[in-house]
């Protein structure tokens, strides 16, 4: 028997005129993210996304990447058959009879987009339920709390059984690409994955930017964040992570600079780096992980000073969560685990003990103008290691 995937988008329908291009942004998106797993033939039709897999061993890896494509809500794996009754009955009984068994409460529902089917949905629902009932041992009709509901989808071209139960839920959002694209500033901690992944899950292209500070900072850091955003590329499809070099920078901060503006100060290049980077790939915002009063250089007096360094708008999706928050966040996406590996990131290695949370602007800049910050970026500029980063298979 025939199998196919159903692939089904929520937003995307909301957009009027504009939807065609929002439906093929979600189709590059899908193609781009199984072409490594399996030759397929993608189309849309009735609001619907058919994928065929040539190799049917692969349907279960190839529904297992689209959950992780933003702008999908939902996944299905269906049998195909003819649009006549028979055929109907007979996908129905042969697809979902592992699911149908002795006293299982079921129902049939059916959707009749083809208005040519002899027979309407409420129709079509009787005809096979009462099939199922007499062909199936045990079974016991329940409208109102099935357990199982067979579903039937009579399209223009084709019709489709499956069990609605075994639909996979995919993340919603908007389709990559579709939001423009940002820059995230990603350590290799807890909070700025899940800032990435949620701004990618508005629709966002996503690169990353890393400060390496070699070697207070092992190798073994540098690879953590190269897995983070292999972890983020399941959901973009790839992350171009530019390696930052920042020893000299925070060396040459903690000599001249007082120890509680150390952190303000470094992160204000921090800041600077990363639009440079951003301005030179098309990046229309930076990203960020920081949440409001979770540390001292995150405070809003201490944003204000950072924020003020650069033109570039800065997203902080994660301005209100707590910490919790956050951590539940990172455990669905599977960034948890990798983030509290004990690999110290460059924000660790230089810590003071008593940074200030009130800071003055005009304090920042008298501590930092000691500094030839126009040099010390170039030269951190002209050490930048660009790693492309696509999903694990």
């Amino acid at each position: 028997m025939k199998e196919i995937i159903l692939v089904k988008y929520g937003e995307i329908i909301l957009k009027g005129g504009n939807r065609p291009k929002f439906e093929n942004m979600l189709i590059k998106n899908i193609s781009n993210a199984v072409k490594n797993i399996a030759e397929t033939r993608i189309t849309i039709a009735q609001a619907t996304i058919y994928i065929e897999v040539e190799d049917e061993d692969k349907i279960d890896i190839v529904c297992d990447r689209l959950a992780k494509i933003f702008g999908i809500v939902s996944i299905t794996r269906a049998a195909v058959c003819e649009k006549t009754l028979e055929s109907i009955e007979s996908a129905a009984i042969a697809y979902c009879r592992d699911s149908l068994k002795p006293g299982i409460r079921f129902k049939v529902e059916a959707k009749r987009a083809d208005k040519k089917f002899p027979l309407n949905s409420v129709e079509t629902a009787i005809e096979v339920g009462g099939f199922l009932d007499e062909n199936c041992d045990g079974l016991i009709v329940d409208v109102h709390n099935p357990e199982v509901t067979v579903q039937v989808e009579i399209r223009d071209f084709s019709a489709f059984v499956y069990c609605r139960e075994n639909k996979i839920k995919g993340p919603g959002g908007m389709p990559i690409g579709s939001g423009g694209k940002a820059t995230l500033l990603l350590s290799g901690g807890i909070d700025s994955p899940v800032a990435g992944h949620m701004m990618a899950k508005r629709g966002t292209e996503i690169d990353a930017v890393n400060f390496f500070s070699f070697p207070y900072t092992s190798e073994r850091a540098k690879e953590k964040v190269e897995e983070l955003a292999a972890i983020l590329a399941q959901y973009t499809s790839k992350i171009n992570l530019y390696i930052v070099p920042f020893t000299d920078i925070q060396l040459v901060i903690r000599d001249n600079c007082p120890e509680e503006h150390m952190t303000l100060i470094m992160r204000r290049f921090m800041m600077q780096i990363a639009e440079r980077i951003a301005f030179k790939n098309k990046s229309q915002a930076l990203i960020t992980g920081e949440s409001a009063g979770q540390v001292a250089s995150q405070t809003l007096a201490a944003l204000n000073v950072t924020n003020s360094v650069v033109t570039m708008p800065v997203l902080r999706p994660l301005i209100g969560m707590d910490k919790t928050e956050i951590i539940e966040r990172a455990r669905e996406i599977n960034t948890f685990e990798t983030s509290i590996l004990p690999y110290e990131d460059c924000c660790t290695v230089f810590t003071p003990k008593h940074p200030t949370t009130n800071p003055k602007l005009s304090q920042i800049e008298k501590s930092e103008s000691v500094l030839d910050v126009d040099g010390l970026i170039k030269n951190s500029l002209g050490g930048v290691e660009k790693i492309e980063i696509y999903p694990r298979l």
